[in-house]
């Protein structure tokens, strides 16, 4: 009996399993393909919180190329310490050990310069250092090990990073963000030669996010207990770079425009102040409450007031000490008079 009645119920869940409509089977699906990603993230996924996305309906959006030159104090925090230290590494080593272990996604950096994000630009670690002459040890089944001193730590000396700026309509708010990031090596200068530049490969900050925010870095020379996650520093812009780029229709670079330095310099601060300008002009106060309120009339009088002082004490000088001393009785009978009648007079000195 037990047997016929745990054959008819599994009949019954093939066919609502079969009756249940496409759309609801692909909700499911969804669901379980979401809940396996965030177990393979794990740790990292639950204890990440939530950061405001960029919308894609703003209003406004300007996206902007910079160049972080890891040797100023401000973006020093990026680049030691040069060799791990314990649980301490810099942005390099911990980029490029999250591509090792395939949690983040290192893409192609085009001869154009721009980040693309599709499968197909997508590129391998051990290509990445087969083209940089990284030495690493592959075992039998694939797997690559590579050793910290064998990283090039040293000669990352730059960061090139994409910035959107951006008015959300949706919050009233202007806001930032950055949405890639690529190392770029340092070369050359031996026996007197001139630098080159070696940019490595894209990576997309919203997939490295979650694990940049359990990534801490020290953030002052004075105070080695003052550190914040890695994610905190960019999202609260405290580096520095100049500008090298700006999305326009031509696809073209500031350096390309304007090979004078001075010109270079004027075009960057150009290009700063428009953004300024913009957030100053969203953000500005309301003309009339920017206007000095007037004066009520209670404010207005006793302004005046000195004024009026001023002419009597004035006029009071040119009177003969005679008609003073009489003007003063006179006004001490008034008061007396005045007070009967329930009035008074304020009787004004001059300063």
């Amino acid at each position: 009996m037990k047997k016929i009645l745990f054959t008819i119920a599994i009949c019954m869940l093939a066919t609502a399993a079969v009756a249940q409509p496409a759309k609801r089977r692909a909700q499911q699906a969804s669901t379980e393909k979401t809940a396996a990603e965030k177990k393979k993230l794990g740790a990292t996924y639950r204890e990440f919180p939530v950061a405001q996305q960029m919308p894609h309906d703003a209003e406004w959006r300007r996206d902007i190329y910079r160049e972080l030159d890891l040797s100023k104090d401000e973006n020093a925090a990026l680049y030691y310490p040069i060799t791990p230290q314990g649980n301490q590494t810099n942005l390099f080593t911990y980029l490029f050990k999250l591509i090792l272990r395939g949690q983040v996604k290192a893409y192609e950096y085009g001869l154009d310069g721009n980040e693309n994000f599709s499968p197909s630009k997508q590129v391998k670690a051990k290509d990445i250092m087969n083209k940089f002459q990284i030495n690493y040890e592959e075992n039998d089944k694939g797997a690559v090990r590579v050793n910290d001193a064998d990283l090039p730590s040293d000669v990352v000396k730059f960061f090139f990073i994409k910035e959107s700026i951006y008015y959300d309509q949706h919050t009233a708010t202007f806001n930032s963000k950055v949405t890639a990031l690529c190392p770029v090596l340092q070369r050359g200068g031996d026996f007197g030669g001139s630098w080159s530049r070696v940019p490595m490969f894209w990576v997309n900050y919203e997939e490295a996010a979650p694990y940049l925010s359990k990534h801490i870095i020290l953030t002052s020379n004075l105070n080695n207990a003052a550190s914040m996650s890695t994610d905190d520093y960019f999202m609260q812009r405290m580096y520095k770079g100049d500008i090298y780029k700006t999305v326009n229709l031509q696809d073209r670079i500031l350096v390309s425009d304007e090979n004078d330095t001075t010109s270079l310099r004027k075009e960057r601060e150009r290009i700063e102040k428009e953004l300024s300008d913009f957030e100053q002009h969203v953000f500005r106060g309301d003309t009339v409450a920017a206007k000095p309120v007037a004066n009520d009339s209670t404010t207005e009088a006793e302004a005046t007031k000195p004024k009026r002082t001023a002419r009597r004490s004035t006029s009071g000088r040119r009177s003969s000490s005679k008609s003073a001393s009489a003007s003063k009785q006179k006004s001490t009978k008034q008061k007396s008079s005045s007070s009967k009648s329930g009035s008074f007079s304020v009787r004004r000195q001059r300063h």
